[in-house]
């Protein structure tokens, strides 16, 4: 395990040319992928793709081409070939460590969810500065204490942190993940850290998409 950065694949990508919203889509391409091929399809177009991710032919086509040359013209792309350039490209093919700070009814929650390992995600690690609540055992996970974050970083090569802690102490406990050298975070609190530019924070708030969601209903 370690930085997907410092892990080229056969393709030359220019990683700063390619938009942020692209990149977020890859990850639908390669869950409209696998239920292709649950479907025994193996060969799709950019229509189908376009209209399973409700987004039109030419976008499908231009998200692609950040990547390189995929499929023929007139011929449509090999889904099973699609889908590993795919996962290679987002660094799938790789088994990721991951870290949960903030073990609260939220952060419970993610321990019990089922589906990180089958796409090579493994919570290894749970940290808490909850006295009450370090030293016990979650979904198979002993709860450590935040002054152990740094060794358990080293010693698991964690690569990933989620943090799930209130909003008063998130900027600390995200300060302190990046100390321990963690570049990459999911952040479930009701606020936007500031962090250095390396590093890539993913902000969870449900509170935002619904307000989005109400601005369809009241136009």
């Amino acid at each position: 395990m370690g930085n997907l950065s410092n892990r080229d694949t056969d393709r030359h990508i220019d990683r700063m040319a390619v938009p942020e919203v692209v990149i977020n889509r890859l990850p639908q391409y390669v869950r409209v992928l696998k239920s292709l091929i649950s479907d025994e399809i193996q060969v799709v177009n950019s229509q189908l793709l376009g209209k399973k991710l409700q987004i039109t032919p030419t976008q499908i086509r231009k998200d692609l081409s950040y990547f390189g040359r995929f499929g023929k013209q007139g011929r449509g792309y090999s889904v099973n070939n699609l889908l590993e350039e795919l996962k290679q490209i987002l660094g799938l093919n790789y088994e990721w460590n991951v870290v949960l700070v903030g073990v609260g009814r939220l952060g419970r929650a993610i321990l019990s969810y089922p589906g990180f390992n089958p796409d090579g995600f493994h919570l290894i690690a749970a940290i808490d500065n909850n006295p009450d609540l370090i030293g016990q055992e979650f979904n198979g996970l002993l709860v450590s204490s935040i002054d152990d974050l740094s060794s358990l970083v080293m010693k698991h090569n964690i690569s990933i942190a989620i943090v799930s802690v209130p909003t008063t102490q998130t900027q600390q406990v995200i300060d302190r993940v990046i100390e321990c050298g963690i570049e990459s975070i999911l952040n479930y609190a009701p606020t936007t850290p500031q962090v250095p530019t390396h590093v890539k924070i993913t902000n969870i708030d449900p509170v935002i998409s619904l307000q989005s969601m109400t601005y369809h209903l009241v136009n």
